[in-house]
């Protein structure tokens, strides 16, 4: 069992995309009020006297769209000027991106991952729900802004839907040849998407390495990342690709993470919400914070076992929230 010790934090539930993935279709969801988010000195508060006490030291920002957060640069600032802190990242999908990547460098932040579940302006519309214009040009230059800037590797992020964007996954590939960016594939879950689910099903990893294999060959990374992707390149290529395979190579067992929502629930699993605690209740109540740490510290413990019992099963747990409130 790996050292729990990465953090994804969910800053904002609300988002400027409607991904088929990430939020079920016509569904009206209930967006958390701006009062009850975590605030700026709240987060901070957990992090030093609660998860960076439990031995947390690696952190990702996630939404919704943490861009729509008006301080997300301070909140990086907050972060990476902890000393214990050896890691922080963002995840977005980029679309307003071009404007905001210098103040996020400036800010201290240097790793973002940026969705992009497609190069063709009319499929990567009609993935992200959004009707009018395709806004695929705003997050290719968001992309484009982000290399500039200097972030490095600079982690692409793909949703595998059969029959919508799989017949790309050669071109998406093709990214990584004469850039140092790292693609990374990842195969379509249950969450919020019943219907979508039922009717496209997911494609495995390994057929997509496949396709990479006979178009360019692959060989397999030396080094695994931080999170759970399985890593390799196409020979000669800059950058590498990574292939997240949840539905079908169960990686319970090595799951590091915890996840905290937007409005400071504290979850031990993406795909089961038992045992969850509400931290930020509990920090406007006054209950004092090495109280908040050891049940914190109660839930860490309890993981290992979670993580073995969803791996055994191979089911989706108790949730009641669509892939955009969890953040991922």
């Amino acid at each position: 069992m790996n050292a729990i010790d990465y953090l994804r934090i969910s800053l904002i539930d609300r988002c400027n995309f409607r991904c088929q993935y990430c939020m079920p279709e016509g569904a009206e969801l209930a967006y958390v009020q701006q009062q009850d988010w975590l605030t700026r000195p709240e987060i901070l508060t957990l992090l030093r006297a609660v998860f960076i006490p439990l031995g947390f030291t690696r952190f990702r920002l996630t939404g919704g769209e943490p861009l729509l957060r008006p301080d997300l640069a301070e909140i990086i600032g907050d972060i990476v000027s902890l000393p214990e802190t050896q890691d922080v990242a963002l995840t977005t999908n980029a679309f307003l991106l071009a404007d905001q990547a210098q103040p996020l460098w400036d800010a201290g932040l240097r790793r973002i991952n940026i969705s992009l579940d497609s190069l063709d302006p009319d499929t990567f519309q009609a993935i992200i729900g959004r009707p009018g214009k395709s806004r695929w040009h705003e997050v290719w230059a968001g992309i484009l802004a982000a290399h500039r800037v200097g972030f490095s590797p600079l982690k692409l992020n793909v949703v595998v839907i059969p029959g919508v964007n799989d017949h790309e996954v050669l071109d998406l590939a093709g990214l990584t040849l004469e850039r140092q960016w790292h693609v990374r594939f990842i195969e379509f879950m249950p969450i919020g998407n019943d219907a979508l689910f039922g009717e496209r099903g997911w494609l495995p990893s390994e057929e997509i390495r496949q396709k990479v294999r006979d178009r360019w060959g692959l060989t397999e990374g030396t080094v695994r990342g931080n999170g759970p992707a399985d890593v390799f390149q196409i020979p000669g290529a800059l950058g590498t690709l990574g292939f997240i395979s949840q539905m079908s190579e169960c990686f319970c067992d090595r799951c590091n993470r915890m996840r905290l929502s937007a409005d400071g629930w504290l979850r031990p699993c993406l795909l089961n919400e038992n045992g969850q605690i509400n931290l930020r209740e509990q920090l406007r109540s006054g209950v004092p914070l090495p109280e908040i740490r050891a049940q914190v510290g109660a839930l860490l413990a309890a993981k290992p076992e979670i993580n073995y019992k969803m791996r055994e099963s191979g089911t989706v747990g108790a949730y009641g929230r669509t892939m955009s409130q969890i953040g991922g």
